[in-house]
């Protein structure tokens, strides 16, 4: 249904381009480095259409007019943030609906690291993009919200099918594995989740896309209701504190 080329950009990201196969159409997510998207789109024969914006923030949102002013593309993105999206024309919000192609793409408001950060759900191929509000065995940094409000947007994220494909904007499984290893030792589906991050990256192989179905059995973030991760991090029946208490080491590991 959706061809999907992933690259990397800048130090850690990765840039998307989306395309729909039945009407070619063409989107960006999020625009880290507008002259690499361009660069890489011409390389495939692709016209960019869409950017799709998760958040505002320079290395998602950087490239909008670069890319608009070479292709007079339409840009999507976050009512909550429109003020800071460069080129927006269509304000987005949790419930939204929209289409690629024939395709249903669904918005899900996902704040916590921004106050508007959302997130695009296209359930007929099994697909999400999530920008920084998850990674593969992390989550983003709490900038602009609060541990309830994040906690909150990674429920929404966990209630999508566990076998959604998680197209998530950086490359830091290596370092998240190593985190989340020490907040969770015994559990043998992240001990084999990270022995293999540990080797892709030996190999210079991406982690990036993950499944949802792995994420909720291995990263500690989505397990802040779990009553063993409840009690390990010292706040049995309180999901919100337990992922504040997470999230506070991760930030200080």
């Amino acid at each position: 249904m959706l061809d999907i080329h992933q690259f990397p950009c800048l130090n850690d990201n990765y840039g998307f381009l989306v395309r729909d196969r039945e009407t070619g159409t063409t989107v960006a997510i999020d625009t880290p480095d507008g002259e690499k998207y361009l660069a890489e789109a011409e390389a495939l024969g692709w016209t960019i259409d869409e950017i799709w914006n998760t958040h505002w923030h320079p290395d998602h949102a950087g490239g909008n007019l670069k890319i608009k002013e070479a292709t007079g593309c339409k840009i999507r993105g976050p009512v909550g943030e429109a003020g800071k999206i460069p080129g927006i024309d269509e304000q987005l919000g949790g419930g939204d609906t929209f289409k690629i192609g024939n395709l249903g793409v669904h918005v899900l408001d996902v704040p916590g690291h921004t106050l508007g950060h959302i997130a695009f759900h296209v359930p007929e191929a099994q697909t999400a993009f999530v920008g920084d509000a998850l990674f593969a065995l992390g989550c983003g940094k709490v900038f602009e919200g609060d541990a309830k409000m994040m906690w909150e947007s990674l429920s929404r994220l966990k209630a999508l099918p566990p076998e959604t494909t998680i197209y998530c904007a950086h490359e830091y499984t290596a370092k998240n594995a190593e985190f989340a290893l020490s907040v969770d030792p015994d559990n043998s589906k992240l001990t084999a989740y990270a022995d293999e991050v540990k080797a892709r990256r030996q190999n210079g192989e991406w982690t990036v896309p993950t499944q949802m179905s792995r994420e909720l059995e291995a990263n500690p973030f989505l397990r802040a209701d779990d009553p063993a991760m409840q009690e390990a991090m010292g706040h049995p029946g309180d999901p919100v504190s337990t992922f504040a208490e997470i999230r506070h080491r991760k930030d200080t590991f």
